[in-house]
């Protein structure tokens, strides 16, 4: 079974736990249930941290959703490497390329900030800019992300 994956890039300050809070309820770590546009409740993983700031790798990531009973999956990633470990924390695009390997499906991607990233993705319409997220209120950045990725 392939993971779908959803997930938020942005640089410190962008609001992204927040916003992956808002969306999920989630405080840390949790599974939840979440209703896509279309009907379906699927079963979530979210992990409210950007994967490179709790220090866990490509390889730690896969193993410890791979522990949980979910189809979906929602993370943060920071743009660029950990100055600390930048071969273990590696940056955004270098996280997806190896999620992609193992056979996840990266749903949508949502870049928070003015961050120039452009991830390399198979469809154009998967990626979001939502360069104001610290100038509007939070529900309605989390309205145009829950729009983004088809969430109820």
């Amino acid at each position: 079974m392939s993971l779908h994956a959803y997930v938020l890039i942005g640089s410190p300050r962008t609001r992204k736990s927040t916003l992956l809070r808002c969306l999920t309820g989630c405080y840390s770590r949790n599974l939840r249930d979440i209703e896509l546009a279309g009907g379906p409740v699927v079963r979530l993983y979210a992990r409210v941290s950007a994967l490179q700031d709790s220090r866990t790798s490509p390889d730690d990531f896969l193993a410890e959703v791979g522990r949980q009973r979910c189809s979906h999956v929602a993370f943060i990633l920071a743009p660029q490497s950990s100055p600390l470990d930048p071969q273990r924390l590696p940056d955004a695009q270098a996280y997806l390329d190896h999620l992609e390997r193992a056979g996840w499906q990266i749903e949508r991607i949502a870049i928070l900030g003015a961050d120039p990233i452009r991830p390399r993705v198979a469809r154009r319409d998967a990626v979001a800019r939502l360069p104001n997220v610290l100038h509007q209120p939070i529900n309605a950045s989390a309205a145009q992300l829950r729009q983004h990725f088809g969430w109820r």
